[in-house]
């Protein structure tokens, strides 16, 4: 029987479910709409999402269904002022991949399929309420009304979140003062293939049009975004929220569409209209993520401008963050306690998005180039989780360069390990559930510390971590009995790692560093780890 529902079956909801099913939970999924959105809403998926895809082995079909977002032109009064190439090189994914949402929902639904769990369509969640033990909800369908219990609820059911409202979480902010249209479209323009555009026009009282194009995989074809003519926009119905596609709104036609292109780039060409709308923004943030044994996450949490194609890879983080830590607690291996760590890690994630993409959409609407969020930030690969009470850098300054606890552990290509004829990526050992630990020996002699340390880490928290040797470049060692043993063979580990001697890295699920230390042999670490991991799994925590 699922323990655990999601409510909500969009590219979060789908994460949390694979996610959760990856790390052996079952769980419910439900969705109130009967089929699928057909409008692709966010396209760009972000680098670190191109990571969690990885690691859950589902990134192959997302690269080869979408589109390299490679370079940006941006036009001011119809002049070509920047032209950017976008991407960051040495890493697994330098790039933002365009893929429409609609796709991505395929792809994941496709998969979550093969893992024995399927979307309960049509299935709305009408009452929630909670006692210590578990979660009670009331389930609609076709007129049918059921009643349920769970032991954790995760409400990604976006914007006019039902979760959210029976939880009575506070949702503050305002609506953008003006409204968007989105089109699917052909274009003739002279645009690389992967490039996006951008262009404004401007008058004596400042902005007076812009248009977005962001391509599409398929060859000429764009998703636009453009003001909407002043048409007079009613009031926002049920919970007031002005968010997202407005179906109820009549579509605009290609004309439409033509007049507002050719009011800010004279010359664009659209044809082959797929689908529009009329689209609102507004810009909120969850005054919590947590109410007990209930969780929020993606736009039930935080909805914000789409500047930079925040907004869907926030969620996803989101519901990947929370996986790990509700199949652990569930499992009884680790305390109740873990699960406060998701709105203390995420929220001020979401806080962060939201104001930044605040700014860079005035900093566009005023015309300001520059000066906005780093690459690093727009892939979102500088999150860091440094001040959570579930991380710990014993490190020191003997560590002073490298990732330290919190933040994304870095993948390092060119490890050899003995009869594999190929070198391997970091990211291939930390693929799958648990926590993995990497421990560096400084000489031979440390093989048998290691593997003594290993055993003993073992023997605690079976299944539930990982340990790997690594030995540096160079170093020849022999094969250690019941600890793989690895050798950064291209050097790679130690340039992105830095540190020396026997430091160890304890990495979470989620692929951020959870421990570090300079000297795996102080007897810290195994300390640490009963805090995290107090019990193998199988055994059951006593209730929160």
């Amino acid at each position: 029987m699922a323990e655990i529902l999601v409510v909500g079956a969009g590219p979060v909801g789908l994460t949390m479910a694979i996610a959760l099913a990856c790390q052996g939970i079952a769980c419910r999924i439900i969705d109130r709409l009967d089929a699928p959105s057909p409008y692709c809403r966010a396209i760009g998926v972000t680098p670190r999402t191109l990571e969690v895809w990885d690691d859950l082995g589902i990134v192959r079909p997302m690269i080869d269904g979408g589109i390299w977002l490679r370079s940006l032109r941006t036009v001011v009064n119809g002049q070509v002022v920047q032209e950017v190439t976008e991407g960051l090189p040495d890493l697994p994914y330098g790039l933002n991949l365009g893929l429409p949402q609609n796709v991505t929902e395929r792809i994941l639904t496709r998969h979550l399929a093969t893992l024995g769990i399927r979307i309960e369509r049509g299935t709305a969640l009408t009452a929630l309420v909670q006692d210590k033990d578990a979660v009670q909800v009331t389930l609609e369908r076709d007129g049918q009304r059921e009643t349920a219990s769970f032991a954790y609820v995760a409400g990604c059911d976006g914007a006019h979140s039902s979760v959210r409202k029976a939880l009575g979480i506070g949702f503050p902010g305002e609506a953008y003062p003006v409204e968007f249209m989105l089109g699917d479209v052909h274009v003739e323009t002279d645009l690389p293939r992967g490039m996006a555009l951008r262009a404004v026009s401007f008058g004596e009282e400042g902005m007076t049009g812009f248009l977005v194009a962001i391509p599409l995989p398929e060859a000429q074809r764009y998703r636009l975004s453009m003001f909407a003519p002043e048409d007079p926009a009613p009031a926002p119905a049920g919970d007031g929220i002005a968010h997202g596609i407005q179906s109820e709104r009549p579509a605009p036609g290609l004309e439409r569409l033509q007049a507002e292109a050719d009011a800010v780039l004279p010359g664009l060409v659209l044809s082959d209209l797929r689908w529009s709308s009329i689209y609102r923004i507004s810009m909120r943030l969850a005054e919590r993520y947590q109410s007990g044994r209930v969780f929020i996450a993606g736009d039930a949490a935080h909805i914000h401008p789409p500047t930079g194609g925040q907004g869907m890879n926030t969620g996803i983080q989101d519901a990947y963050n929370l996986a790990w830590k509700l199949a652990l607690v569930m499992q009884g291996a680790a305390p109740p306690a873990l699960l406060d760590s998701y709105e203390a890690e995420r929220r001020p994630v979401g806080e962060d998005v939201l104001a930044r993409t605040i700014a860079e959409t005035e900093a566009f609407r005023t015309g300001a180039r520059g000066g906005g969020e780093s690459r690093l930030q727009g892939a979102q690969l500088a999150i860091s989780y440094r001040d959570s009470a579930w991380v710990s850098d014993e490190a020191g300054t003997a560590m002073a360069d490298g990732p330290q606890a919190g933040d994304r552990a870095p993948d390092a290509n060119g490890l050899a390990q003995a009869e594999i004829g190929y070198p391997l990526r970091l990211f291939d050992l930390l693929r799958g559930a648990g926590h993995v630990l990497l421990l560096r020996l400084d000489h031979a002699g440390d093989a048998e510390a290691a593997r003594d340390l290993a055993a003993g880490l073992a023997a605690r928290h079976g299944d539930l971590l990982r340990c790997y040797a690594l030995a540096p470049a160079g170093q020849v060692l022999d094969e250690i009995p019941g600890l793989p043993l690895l050798t950064d063979a291209a050097g790679e580990f130690q340039r992105r790692y830095g540190g020396s001697g026997r430091a160890a890295w304890l990495v979470r699920p989620d692929g951020y560093l959870g421990y570090r230390t300079g000297d795996w042999t102080d007897g810290r670490l195994p300390a640490w780890l009963v805090r995290v991991l107090p019990a193998a799994a199988g055994r059951r925590s006593p209730p929160p």
